[in-house]
């Protein structure tokens, strides 16, 4: 993934993609930490209602949240009053990791695709075969020059619909993941 333009040659809604650091790729190679950001883009969530998400303890989301934070990927949201009265500190995503290209990180710890594929398996488990609202299966011939075509054009499109995104927030959530892979038998 590279730096991707409009027609125009602008950047959709002003924003550009920039390379990763080499704490923000860390802070993605981690499936637990990917979902945390998904569950946290759309809702500020409390350390406690992650955890009881994802099915696993307050201590192992602090850890991975700490890592989100450091890495400026999830910040810490107002203090809030929460049910019983007590005081709670939940968390949000910065959306940033849309923005970030992975090409050159110069860190061989950073992400791989194992990640982000591990953590969308969890969450289509989670949701179910029938929250699938669009699929497509495809095989094309290309070369190393028309998949980074192809792939430009595909994120410039997601591109516009992610920087709009807020001017949506009164639709239904979706969510989805675009890849393009070799086959074992090529």
């Amino acid at each position: 993934m590279g730096e991707l333009e409009d027609r125009d040659g602008a950047a959709p809604a002003g924003r550009r993609r920039r390379p990763a650091t080499v704490r923000e790729a860390k802070a993605l190679a981690h499936p637990l930490r990917v979902r945390i950001l998904r569950l946290c883009l759309h809702r500020e969530l409390t350390n406690k209602e992650i955890a009881d998400r994802l099915d696993t303890t307050p201590g192992t989301v602090l850890y991975h949240v700490r890592q989100l934070v450091d890495a400026g990927l999830l910040v810490a949201a107002p203090v809030r009053t929460g049910a019983s009265g007590a005081l709670e500190k939940p968390y949000r995503s910065t959306g940033e990791t849309w923005w970030l290209s992975f090409d050159d990180t110069g860190d061989e710890s950073g992400p791989t695709a194992e990640a982000p594929l591990a953590a969308f398996r969890e969450e289509l488990a989670e949701a179910g075969p029938e929250s699938v609202r669009a699929f497509s299966r495809f095989a094309l011939h290309l070369s190393d020059e028309d998949v980074a075509e192809l792939d430009r054009r595909i994120l410039a499109v997601l591109d516009e619909f992610v920087a709009t995104d807020d001017q949506r927030r009164d639709r239904p959530l979706y969510s989805g993941l675009f890849v393009l892979h070799r086959p074992a038998e090529s």
